[in-house]
């Protein structure tokens, strides 16, 4: 019975990997692929026309990854301190309308993105934050924070208020108290929040072109038309470069949260 169960977990763990790895693999291979026709299982014409592309104009290519980890990253870095304060106010406290306020933070998952846009570009354009990097990382900002709320509201319920209740009672301030004591055991869910908000933030594509008018330019704003215009060896270089800038900031988290881990452990024993 035991081995049974294990061939039926390899085997689907395998056809997860194939469906994983066969379209980055496609991927690559159109990176050097000028014309791929159907029923064609090879390339029909390989050409190096967008490596080369992207090469000519690479400071371009560093100013627009300079400008999407920014947004993002700030984008990053605002909800997981909002999604923390939000997360405390209701796991530690009782308020007067606090399951309203906890309905209200997860809005932007039940208004239509479309809907949401037109409405979030009106009001931008009066208060003047259309087409600035303020209103991209605003509107960024809004689709994110639910995630980050929802990550770290399970953190902080986890984790519970008696740790720093109990140092409270032993003569801790209450900043003393949160960042000694409660701060170092979310700090993992923080980094999980601020992970989820950077995808969130660096994949939107409709909310920047709509609030950002053109005026800024991230990953996604130049990745899409590619794809739409069927230039698909630059739409693939663009996404090889997307995920290589994904997987070392999800590689560089892991490290920060591997040594971490172990400061936490040697500073306990």
């Amino acid at each position: 019975m035991k081995r049974k169960k294990n061939i039926w977990e390899g085997l689907i763990i395998g056809i997860f990997i194939f469906l994983v790895i066969v379209p980055i693999l496609t991927i690559l291979v159109w990176v050097g692929t000028e014309r791929w026709a159907w029923p064609s299982l090879i390339p029909q014409e390989i050409s190096m026309r967008a490596v080369n592309g992207i090469l000519r104009n690479r400071q371009q290519l560093v100013r627009l990854c300079m400008s999407s980890l920014f947004i993002s990253a700030s984008v990053a870095f605002l909800s997981v301190v909002i999604g923390t304060m939000t997360a405390r106010a209701l796991e530690c406290y009782d308020f007067f309308g606090k399951r309203l306020f906890s309905f209200m933070s997860m809005l932007p998952f039940l208004v239509p993105g479309t809907v949401f846009a037109m409405g979030v570009q009106i009001t931008f354009i009066k208060c003047g934050l259309s087409g600035t990097v303020q209103g991209v990382i605003i509107v960024h900002l809004i689709c994110s924070l639910p995630y980050a709320v929802t990550l770290m509201q399970d953190g902080t319920r986890a984790i519970g208020v008696k740790l720093e209740e109990q140092a409270r009672v032993l003569g801790a301030g209450a900043l003393q108290a949160f960042f000694k004591v409660t701060l170092p055991n979310l700090f993992p869910v923080m980094l999980s929040a601020f992970s989820m908000a950077f995808v969130v933030s660096f994949s939107q594509y409709f909310l920047t072109l709509m609030i950002g008018g053109g005026n800024v330019k991230t990953f996604a704003i130049v990745m899409v038309p590619y794809l739409g215009s069927g230039e698909r060896n630059f739409a693939s270089i663009y996404s090889v470069i997307f995920l290589v800038i994904m997987l070392l900031v999800f590689g560089i988290l892991e490290w920060i949260v591997g040594r971490f881990t172990k400061a936490q452990e040697v500073e306990y024993y």
